[in-house]
């Protein structure tokens, strides 16, 4: 190490993003599919909150177990590890709120909208912040991370409508 110069300090677990970005990004999706999936059922707000409940909690479980085993294959040490998979169980729980705040105060149409926005915002937000970390163009990680994103909202919009066609839902 040439003179003069100190090592790069280590990110802090609770700075770094990777301990937040993983399992927010697929709490977002998940709960906007969800609501424009099941709302393009037309099956009303009690399911949709049944599945975001589902997703807060079940699904969330799961993910930060798959968060604690890949950080323990790391050779993370039990302490990191620990934080890491809190981190992820803490950041997926609070957006699945938010999804569940919107469907319990709006309208079903409402939400549906104020869902979508509310998520591609998120998820623009969580680029922009990742793609500084990384020194990457912004624009570029932004576009394609809306990209997919869009995609998968779309496939399940499209689900929903088949389904509720399928068997004849109102």
């Amino acid at each position: 190490m040439p003179l003069g110069l100190s090592p790069p300090r280590p990110r802090s677990p609770f700075t770094d993003l990777r301990n937040y970005i993983f399992g927010s990004s697929a709490a977002i999706i998940t709960d906007v599919s969800l609501i424009v999936g099941l709302g393009s059922a037309r099956t009303g707000k009690g399911p949709i909150l049944v599945g975001l409940l589902t997703i807060a909690v079940a699904d969330n479980i799961s993910d930060s177990l798959g968060i604690h085993l890949y950080k323990e294959s790391e050779g993370c040490g039990e302490k990191l590890t620990l934080l890491a998979t809190i981190l992820n169980f803490v950041s997926r729980l609070l957006i699945s709120c938010t999804f569940i705040a919107i469907v319990l105060v709006l309208s079903l149409g409402q939400a549906v909208l104020v869902g979508l926005i509310w998520g591609l915002l998120l998820i623009i937000f969580i680029s922009y912040l990742l793609s500084r970390s990384n020194k990457d163009n912004p624009v570029t990680e932004i576009v394609k991370h809306v990209f997919i994103a869009i995609m998968v909202i779309v496939l399940s919009r499209f689900l929903g409508a088949a389904i509720a066609t399928r068997f004849h839902m109102k």
